[in-house]
């Protein structure tokens, strides 16, 4: 009885030798799949803000994005593969910014995350990147409170904003006595990115000797500034020191123009530095003449990549270097910098990224990139610029680059 044969066993034994032999060529398949290079486009995913208040800094920062991401693919991309970028308009609102940033981690699934325009949105933007464990690498949220989080994952790899003007405060006070301004007015946003830095260049100014004549916080969220404006040309200060963007700098020189106001220096924390877009909003290059920025980048720099940078804005949106926005290096930055980690890593795992980032060093448009332990790039040296002849110049510290000018002081009057 058991050495009878079974009339279903040869079936069964054909069916499990189909079995095996697909099974090994499903092997030999996944092993050859495993052994192809990924040539999927790596997603980069970007929240800017290309309306609203911001917009201006929003759009002039896609443009740094997407030269460097036309460079990167030119030279073949990060590990092979080419970069693709994920970028959707917050409006200038902190509350569509972490909608944003939810949606391009969790539902479009980006390999990295390129942070946003200003500290304001780059605080909730590093705080959604931290739950899901991403890098946040950022080139416009260098206040403190970005920092003061204590979160492990945001990289700023420009200038720390709180000494931007510590710069101009220096050269004032290295004026003779004679030529020194005795009073000075400021004004400012309510905002984490210009406050700081008019808090502490007041702080220095008056440990110097200097009175201030006027001092105002007014709401980020205001539209009509002619109060404030009101208020500083009733102060008379020697000199002006503005925290802005170039929405509110525009008004306030408006406002000084029409009514003959001619202070000896006008600085502000932003706006100038925007280019054409400046000097369409001011009125042109004579209006621009002497007033000055503080900033961390100038287009004739010879840092690594800066003039490929230009040569490659000037070919696709046109102007002169004069009209190229400091948003623009201060983007293409955060894509060299990610490269370069990335690179370095071999990988997309965002707990080595993030380690490495703290550890390791880097270069960039603006210069040298190392980061302290809170995130902040406490490498690049902080400029004075001036409006000079329809060119903004570098002024101070002085140096032996033909660059650099001797500052205009008093700046002159509105023509």
């Amino acid at each position: 009885m058991y050495g009878q044969s079974k009339p279903w066993r040869a079936p069964l034994i054909l069916l499990m030798t189909l079995s095996l032999t697909m099974a090994a060529l499903a092997a030999c398949g996944s092993s050859s799949t495993a052994g192809t290079a990924n040539t999927t486009p790596i997603k980069i995913g970007v929240s800017l803000s290309l309306t609203g208040d911001f917009s201006a800094d929003g759009i002039a920062f896609q443009q740094g994005y997407q030269l460097w991401a036309d460079a990167v693919n030119a030279s073949g991309g990060i590990l092979g593969r080419k970069v693709t970028l994920d970028i959707v308009n917050d409006a200038s609102s902190n509350t569509q910014v972490v909608t944003n940033y939810q949606k391009l981690i969790t539902v479009d699934h980006c390999d990295l995350l390129f942070g946003p325009f200003s500290t304001k949105l780059s605080i909730p933007a590093a705080s959604v990147a931290h739950r899901y464990g991403y890098a946040l690498v950022e080139g416009a949220g260098g206040g403190p409170t970005v920092f003061q989080q204590g979160l492990n994952n945001v990289f700023d790899v420009s200038l720390p904003v709180a000494n931007n003007l510590v710069s101009y405060t220096q050269w004032i006070l290295s004026l003779p006595p004679s030529e020194r301004p005795a009073t000075a007015s400021y004004a400012t946003q309510d905002d984490p990115f210009t406050q700081p830095q008019i808090d502490l260049a007041r702080s220095l100014l008056e440990a110097g000797g200097i009175k201030t004549a006027s001092y105002q916080v007014y709401p980020a969220e205001t539209t009509d500034f002619t109060p404030i404006a009101q208020k500083l040309l009733a102060a008379n200060g020697d000199i002006v020191i503005l925290g802005t963007l170039l929405q509110d700098f525009t008004a306030f020189a408006t406002a000084f123009k029409q009514q003959h106001y001619n202070p000896k220096s006008i600085v502000a924390t932003a706006g100038p530095d925007q280019g054409t877009a400046f000097l369409s909003a001011i009125g042109g290059t004579a209006d621009a003449e002497g007033i000055m920025v503080p900033n961390g980048w100038y287009p004739q720099q010879t840092t690594p990549g800066n003039q490929a940078m230009v040569s490659a804005y000037l070919a696709k949106y046109g102007g002169d270097i004069n009209s190229i926005s400091s948003d623009v290096p201060e983007a293409y930055s955060v894509g060299q910098v990610v490269q370069q980690v990335v690179t370095q890593v071999g990988s997309f795992d965002q707990a080595k990224i993030i380690a490495a980032l703290h550890s390791g060093s880097f270069t960039s448009v603006q210069g040298p990139v190392k980061f302290d332990s809170t995130g902040q790039n406490n490498s690049i040296a902080a400029f004075l610029f001036q409006w000079q002849g329809g060119n903004l110049v570098p002024v101070y510290p002085a140096s032996s680059d033909p660059t650099f000018k001797t500052p205009e002081y008093p700046r002159p009057n509105w023509p």
